[in-house]
């Protein structure tokens, strides 16, 4: 609706233009030599007036947007009968505002369609025989008149036929992006499983005493899985963002810790790449989407793992005007001058021949300007060959200091053990190594292949989305729960857009992690699970549920 309003809106606005052209033009043609401008006159008030009703009816269509065929309509026949009022009294010398008959013609059918293209069609033709009837000039030229009825015909005929292609090469795009949609959700849902699974047994051979070969191996797998999961989220990322499904959503955070997060985060792939991360403390508060903004210093990051490796890196903050800015410089090779224009272009690489074992195809500075847009930040980068590189993400909006929550770190380290776990997942591998991992933390784990009856005692629900045809996890929870009494803690694992569970969920208080999991977001998640108060009825989380005697 929104763009068939606009549509109509700027079809009124260019009939304005030129019916302001048409004014200036019959008014100059009274100055012409042999002429005289009171031939002109009343073609010169006719247009006025012409002009005067086209302003209200481009009023009206402000007033009252919309699809209305009757106004559409009655658009035409005025432009019409101006055009044709114009060519009556004007003669020979009016002959130019033909155009503005096929403009007519070819506008509407442009902007409104095939029908639209019909009818004005059959009123341009009406017109030129009206004309034609009441203008002498006109009817001492037949084959002229039948030239233009000829025009006036084979013109919107071979635009129809051009609208008909357009039509059906766009239908054919939208079936065919629908269909790549779905391959991408499914290969998406399907590539997260295994990537979620590697990552979780990998973590239980951390948590496992093992020698020195037997820790390089783990760790060869867990930097092949890393480069692996960069390049599957960075693609999915993307495909998401060139969908316009993400959308911020904005809170206060603590920029000092949330930094100091992503260096724990990130320690391990710094090690790999022998880069030492060092982070300048900071007590500033930001308002900001914490997620979208992890992914852009995440991207960064990597980058510098990449093309910085073996050097520091140090992350600060600065401010920049009444706003923050978060830096991150790297002391690698530097980038050349010709290059920072398009370092933001999907897919383009400053390649060099010791590069050629560098991963990734070059979407991750893309993505981080992307989502710099979304949030309404700057992206800036700064760099000199031998000297290495600054990448600024400006404009963080300042905001008041917030209150602390304390947190005893040492019942943090222990806040699992004991902890039961009712862990549903139908993928078998997935269930092994989650339940591994879990019980590797001090959980008590009852882990099942299928929500169906289904009996727990647990302090806590972890499930899968996606649990066959039988049910989701949602469902699962809910049965959980009903069955309990109380609003059971739970957690959902998925593989599916989150931002689709999230519309599922109808405020159940249920958390939400998307595959693949990272142990440490998995062990963080349990724990301010754990943390929850006990015992909250049910009927606060679901209203009108009513807990089974």
């Amino acid at each position: 609706m929104k763009f068939e309003k606009n549509s109509e809106l700027d079809q009124a606005n260019l009939r304005i233009i030129v019916a302001s052209c048409a004014l200036v033009y019959v008014g100059a043609l009274g100055f012409l030599p042999g002429q005289q401008v009171a031939t002109y006159l009343p073609i010169v008030i006719y247009i006025s007036l012409f002009l005067l009703l086209s302003v209200v009816l481009r009023q009206a269509i402000v007033r009252w947007p919309g699809h209305y065929p009757a106004r559409r309509v009655l658009g035409m026949v005025h432009d019409y009968t101006g055009t044709s009022f114009g060519l009556v009294v004007g003669g020979d010398a009016a002959l130019p505002l033909y155009a503005v008959m096929v403009w007519v013609n070819l506008g509407n059918g442009m902007r409104f369609g095939s029908r639209y293209l019909a009818i004005a069609t059959v009123l341009a033709l009406l017109a030129l025989v009206i004309v034609y009837r009441l203008t002498p000039a006109w009817q001492a030229h037949p084959f002229m008149v039948l030239m233009l009825l000829i025009t006036s015909t084979v013109i919107p005929v071979y635009a129809h036929l051009l609208l008909e292609r357009t039509r059906k090469a766009s239908e054919e795009a939208i079936a065919a992006n629908l269909e790549k949609s779905r391959f991408l959700a499914q290969a998406s849902h399907d590539l997260r499983q295994p990537i979620h699974s590697i990552g979780l047994f990998t973590a239980c051979l951390r948590e496992s005493p093992l020698g020195e070969e037997e820790r390089r191996l783990v760790d060869n797998i867990d930097r092949s899985l890393l480069n692996v999961s960069q390049l599957f989220r960075s693609i999915l990322d993307l495909y998401i963002l060139d969908n316009g499904r993400v959308q911020p959503s904005f809170q206060s955070l603590d920029l000092g810790q949330f930094l100091a997060e992503q260096v724990r985060e990130n320690a391990e792939a710094a090690r790999w790449a022998g880069v030492e991360l060092r982070l300048r403390p900071c007590s500033h508060w930001v308002r900001v989407d914490p997620a979208l903004l992890a992914t852009m210093v995440q991207n960064v990051l990597s980058n510098c793992f990449k093309y910085a490796a073996q050097r520091p890196v140090l992350i600060g903050v600065r401010r920049r005007g009444a706003g923050l800015a978060i830096v991150i410089y790297d002391q690698g090779r530097g980038i050349a001058e010709e290059h920072l224009p398009n370092l933001f272009e999907e897919f383009y690489r400053v390649r060099e021949l010791r590069d050629k074992d560098v991963e990734g195809v070059g979407l991750g500075l893309s993505i981080v300007k992307r989502l710099g847009q979304l949030m309404g930040l700057d992206v800036a980068i700064r760099s000199r060959l031998g000297h290495g590189t600054a990448v600024s993400l400006l404009g963080l909006p300042r905001v008041a200091e917030q209150l602390p929550v304390p947190r005893d770190e040492a019942r943090q380290a222990g806040l699992l053990t004991g902890l039961k776990v009712c862990l549903v997942e139908d993928d078998r591998n997935v269930l092994l190594a989650t339940s591994a991992l879990l019980e590797r933390w001090g959980c008590v784990v009852q882990a099942e292949l299928t929500a169906r009856d289904l009996v727990s005692d647990c302090d806590i629900i972890v499930a899968d989305y996606d649990l066959g045809n039988h049910a989701t996890g949602i469902e699962c929870i809910d049965q959980l729960r009903e069955q309990r009494g109380w609003a059971v803690p739970a957690l959902i694992l998925t593989g599916h857009e989150v931002e689709k569970i999230q519309a599922a969920l109808h405020d159940r208080n249920i958390a939400i992690l998307s595959k693949p999991v990272r142990p440490a977001e998995l062990r963080a998640s349990l724990r301010a699970l754990r943390q929850q108060p006990a015992l909250v009825p049910l009927a606060e989380v679901l209203p009108g549920v009513i807990p089974q005697a």
